[in-house]
């Protein structure tokens, strides 16, 4: 069974109901007819508007959708994440989410079907979370990285062509060795890891892509990765 992460580094449902670009893909990973998968919005706080943006994309696809709250009455979260064929993680604030998720026992949950071959999504905080450390803004004053959970090796940032900040930080982090290489995702771009290997880079917007990037004689080098296309 394959196993699959695709991160979001900006853009999907969240910004852009009913488009489904980057979501019918999710979808086809899991090779099933009609999948189920699973919102899970606590990087928000589970924000009621980002739900109604989901099921608005997701109910026009050939899916099952459903959602987690953790901020209501929580379900049964083995059976829940063991029913689902992709799993979707939105964006906020990666430290707050991953901190409840621990709490709760949910990255263990998630990590087991993982290795069943549930695909793993999500955008910004929901892209941060599988790798083993990421660039986050859960702080308001500025960028840092945070340990995440490792489902695969090395650092990744998320819109790292839409917010200004992050090309200069990610470039701070290098220099500093804090990490000696990042993976980075543009705004409608998502890097798709396959079998904890580079796969692809998928590009929904206009020319976007995801990058390598690591130091090299004091410059930073942006190594592309080979894009797949899926806007019309």
């Amino acid at each position: 069974m394959d196993r699959h992460i695709i991160a979001i580094g900006g853009g999907g449902f969240g910004r852009n109901p009913g488009e489904g670009f980057i979501e019918q893909y999710i979808l086809d990973q899991t090779n099933k007819e009609i999948p189920n998968i699973c919102f899970i919005p606590t990087a928000t706080g589970d924000n009621e508007a980002y739900k109604v943006n989901y099921y608005s994309t997701f109910s026009k696809l050939n899916c099952n959708p459903v959602h987690l709250d953790f901020f209501k009455r929580t379900p049964n979260l083995e059976k829940l994440i063991s029913e689902q064929d992709a799993i979707f993680v939105g964006g906020g604030n990666t430290k707050s989410m991953l901190a409840v998720w621990k709490d709760w026992g949910l990255d263990e949950l998630l990590h087991k079907a993982y290795k069943v071959g549930v695909v793993m999504s999500g955008v910004s905080a929901g892209a941060n979370c599988w790798f083993e450390r990421s660039v986050v803004d859960s702080w308001e004053e500025d960028l840092k990285v945070i340990d995440c959970m490792g489902f695969v090796k090395g650092s990744y940032c998320p819109h790292y062509d839409e917010e200004p900040l992050r090309r200069p930080a990610v470039k701070k982090f290098l220099q500093d060795n804090i990490f000696a290489s990042c993976y980075a995702s543009e705004g409608n771009a998502a890097l798709h890891i396959k079998n904890e290997s580079d796969y692809l880079s998928i590009n929904f917007g206009k020319d976007k892509n995801s990058y390598l990037v690591s130091l090299a004689e004091g410059k930073v080098k942006e190594v592309p990765f080979e894009v797949l296309s899926i806007r019309a």
